[in-house]
């Protein structure tokens, strides 16, 4: 959705869902990471390239965004939005500053109970963020529109199967990259969608609703 084209009363609403929307995934993703369980594909793959060449993750982020955004740019222009730029930009700035804090603050968990705690924390924070993120509708992160597309320009391809290969093929690179591929990986492949439906259910619907009431 264009920002122009949104009531003035709405705008301030989605901007605000989609930053904190964001704030949320960065805080949840740097859960995950903390968890030492393994992270969503994506993320788990930008963390696992990061260490294996040496490259400041958030930079690192920022280029693999910026390969999926030319993309975007080429097959799904219409996908593009403010939120795209703030979620291909700056999550993996938050997610490193949110990791830092966690790691001064507290000790690397070694307990596996401790570190499931910790996961499913992540998973709570991230699908929050998820949920506000999307529902601001605000643009789609450049990962995210891959699927999409895949979906639009394959025949017979659902974007259900289409988002299985995307996630796949950044599993498998963060598997052969050294990364960690374990609880965490497969809690964020099954447990996003509840999470985030729950969230949209009590919040994120609530919030645009409250919002076009009160001009």
């Amino acid at each position: 959705m264009r920002l122009k084209n949104i009531p003035t009363n709405e705008r301030a609403v989605r901007i605000g869902m989609c930053i904190f929307g964001n704030l949320f995934i960065g805080a949840g993703v740097a859960a995950f990471k903390f968890s030492l369980l393994g992270n969503d594909p994506f993320d788990g793959m930008n963390m696992a390239l990061s260490d294996l060449f040496n490259i400041y993750y958030p930079l690192l982020q920022v280029i693999v965004n910026i390969c999926f955004f030319l993309i975007q740019i080429a097959l799904g222009r219409d996908l593009i939005g403010l939120g795209t730029v703030i979620n291909a930009v700056f999550l993996g700035f938050i997610v490193d500053f949110c990791a830092k804090i966690m790691d001064f603050i507290a000790d690397t968990p070694g307990s596996m109970v401790l570190r499931i705690i910790i996961m499913l924390i992540g998973l709570i924070l991230t699908g929050l963020g998820l949920s506000l993120y999307q529902s601001s509708d605000l643009g789609v992160a450049p990962y995210d529109a891959l699927a999409i597309i895949m979906d639009r320009k394959i025949k017979k391809l659902p974007y259900f199967f289409a988002r299985i290969i995307c996630d796949a093929g950044c599993a498998a690179v963060c598997f052969f990259a050294g990364g960690i591929i374990g609880l965490g990986t497969i809690a964020s492949a099954f447990g996003f969608g509840p999470v985030i439906s729950f969230f949209n259910k009590t919040l994120s619907d609530k919030l645009l609703k409250k919002d076009s009431r009160n001009p």
